[in-house]
């Protein structure tokens, strides 16, 4: 009776341990991260691109969390569909009750979306989606990667002020491409220049030897081309060499989606000379690429190579980690705002990047880049800075 008597005061001993001692006897915060990307589906290959970024940058700095906080990170396969990443997104918020959600690579997805972190007051911080009208959905919407009008306005600028009178636009028929093509006819009319017709082609499995065709007989200047990158741009790339566009005179200029660095070694010699506007190479000399760089040669092999859309994973997460940093793990809705509207990393791969408080989108540097062969293998060199630029179509139509 007396062992027994002895067991009982030491159970009591340590519930009252545990009563005044919350800390010992509590887990851990556990910050839930919701990824919704295409696993699956068209945009699939740069999907795994944008997984990569977000993966290592998680990698090398959970070490930099606050003491007593940790990350569960839950991914979705949206399957490059607006209605399943919808639902996708709605059972990571109701069911995996997720502090943030984080990624999307089409822009229909996102749209599809944004209106439930309204409802949920949940972040959702997009690093890839590029629709120019997304981040207005919802007040909890934030875009760390880009527009296309931030990359085609001033390319279309550019090509008219290389003396191309009349431009074909030829684009992937959803959001961004609709997107970059009005954004390359402003720039490019506004500089003089002229647009003789507008061409969009299927987004799944395109044959592009006939819009191609089409863009030739138009016998313009310039071409303006939009595809969604991975293995479509490749496509794209051979279209143009078969029909011999080029070689009849027709020069043809692209967003960076034309020729992600992933791509490059699929392409043989096709593109070279080819120029595009971007704001990421990974042929781009910068201390912040380096470590990048050397990171992802160690995680993933010195064979694979990071694009724009590695970088804007990368830079997206390092925002989710901002805000668990600012807040030492302990954020609503609207204080994941608050920080993501201050956000300011001068330490981006891609240079130097900010989010604009008024509007929630990106803020960084546009790059005009060639297509150039060095050292055996094709590179994306910039030749050209156009710093800290803003989307420029919110600049054209400010919300009412």
């Amino acid at each position: 009776m007396a062992l027994k008597r002895t067991k009982w005061k030491l159970l009591l001993g340590f519930a009252m341990l545990a009563v005044f001692h919350p800390k010992a006897a509590s887990a851990q915060t556990v910050i839930k991260i919701g990824i919704v990307n295409s696993f699956s589906g068209f945009l699939a290959a740069p999907g795994d691109e944008m997984q990569k970024g977000m993966d290592l940058y998680a990698k090398e700095h959970t070490k930099d969390l606050p003491e007593g906080v940790r990350i569960e990170i839950i991914k979705r396969d949206d399957g490059t569909s607006p209605e399943v990443g919808k639902r996708v997104a709605q059972e990571l918020i109701t069911r995996d009750k997720v502090n943030i959600l984080l990624g999307v690579m089409g822009s229909p997805i996102a749209a599809a979306i944004a209106p439930l972190t309204a409802e949920a007051k949940i972040p959702l911080v997009l690093t890839n989606a590029a629709g120019v009208s997304i981040p207005r959905i919802s007040p909890y919407v934030a875009r760390v990667s880009f527009t296309q009008w931030q990359t085609a306005v001033p390319l279309g600028k550019w090509a008219a002020q290389q003396g191309w009178k009349k431009a074909v636009t030829a684009v992937s028929d959803f959001i961004p491409g609709h997107d970059a093509e009005n954004a390359f006819n402003k720039g490019y009319t506004d500089a003089g220049g002229q647009v003789l017709s507008a061409i969009r082609f299927p987004t799944n499995n395109p044959d592009f030897a006939p819009f191609v065709q089409k863009a030739k007989d138009a016998k313009p200047d310039v071409l303006f081309i939009f595809v969604p990158g991975g293995t479509q741009a490749t496509a794209m790339i051979k279209a143009i060499k078969d029909l011999g566009l080029r070689e009849a005179g027709i020069n043809v200029v692209s967003t960076q989606d034309l020729v992600p660095d992933e791509e490059l070694p699929n392409m043989g010699d096709a593109p070279v000379g080819l120029v595009t506007a971007g704001n990421y190479s990974t042929a781009a000399n910068r201390p912040a690429n380096a470590v990048f760089l050397a990171a992802w040669a160690r995680e993933y092999g010195p064979k694979s190579t990071a694009d724009f859309f590695a970088v804007g994973g990368w830079d997206g997460m390092a925002a989710v980690f901002d805000i668990i940093k600012q807040s030492k793990g302990k954020f609503t809705g609207d204080e994941a705002m608050s920080v993501l509207k201050g956000l300011k990393n001068p330490d981006s791969p891609r240079g130097p990047i900010s989010i604009d408080p008024e509007t929630r989108d990106i803020v960084q540097n546009i790059y005009m880049r060639r297509t150039e062969m060095k050292d055996g293998k094709l590179v994306n060199t910039e030749f050209e800075t156009i710093p800290n630029v803003k989307d420029p179509w919110k600049e054209l139509n400010p919300a009412k």
